[in-house]
């Protein structure tokens, strides 16, 4: 059966490149929506440092990245709820501009079924990773410096068997506006964004999608027809790091998912 597939619209760098010379530490940035940050960035001029807990899979995404520009790219390894762990990631990097957190699951069960030990570790990399590279973060970055959080549409709409982890999106949307009031004095802003279904690996493997056609066809129920990219994904943080006056925002980039 052949699968009617439409073309994403080729994803442009932000004018005039508000980023170039900044350093932009992805947390999550060995795949999927932070290693397509890091691309963009590393386009865009910034330096670029990538942290991921994975050394071998961090390793091959720096030479992705430092392939798609001509800044600096450097690779960190680290877990990114491991709030001594990024501050030594954040002192190794020198002076930031921008924090990015993608990283974070979205695993669970159904309420009756699983215990709160089950689902655990999906809420706390979520909710208290961000909080880690939040306090690690908050008094090294300069003002007009920025930290993206990451959330998901299903805090719109939910759907069974997650709900801890939704609880947990929930919770860093929380974080976010209060952190933009709090931080505010330092210049320092605080967004997040909530994200669609986007093609990424983890997506993939999460959905049971085993090729590109799996993916097309999965995606022609959406209201643009497709899944939308990583990089469509990644460009939205470029979009709140460079424009400075957007704080304690709640950005959907979801392709009209929260519509329909």
């Amino acid at each position: 059966m052949s699968v009617t597939t439409v073309a994403p619209v080729p994803v442009s760098l932000p004018a005039p490149h508000a980023l170039k010379g900044s350093t932009v530490v992805v947390i999550g940035g060995s795949s999927g929506i932070g290693l397509a940050a890091g691309e963009l960035l590393s386009a865009a001029g910034a330096r670029v440092v990538l942290v991921a807990r994975d050394a071998a899979r961090l390793e091959a995404a720096v030479a992705r990245v430092r392939a798609s520009g001509a800044g600096e790219v450097l690779g960190l390894p680290a877990d990114g709820g491991d709030e001594q762990a990024l501050e030594r990631v954040f002192d190794q990097a020198g002076p930031i501009g921008h924090v990015l957190v993608t990283a974070g699951a979205l695993g669970g069960g159904l309420l009756v079924d699983t215990p709160r030990e089950q689902v655990q570790q999906a809420v706390d990399s979520r909710v208290w990773g961000a909080y880690a590279a939040a306090r690690a973060a908050a008094t090294r970055l300069p003002a007009g410096g920025s930290i993206t959080l990451s959330s998901g549409t299903y805090l719109a709409r939910p759907i069974p068997g997650v709900a801890a982890a939704i609880a947990g999106l929930g919770a860093v949307e929380g974080l976010t506006r209060a952190l933009a009031v709090e931080l505010a004095p330092r210049r320092v802003r605080v967004n997040t964004i909530r994200y669609g279904v986007f093609d990424t690996p983890l997506s993939r493997a999460a959905m049971g999608l085993t090729g590109d056609e799996d993916v097309a066809t999965a995606g022609q129920a959406s209201l643009l027809g497709r899944f939308g990219t990583a990089r469509e994904a990644a460009s939205a943080s470029l979009f709140l790091m460079s424009n400075n006056y957007v704080t304690g925002t709640v950005l959907t980039v979801d392709g009209g998912a929260s519509l329909a």
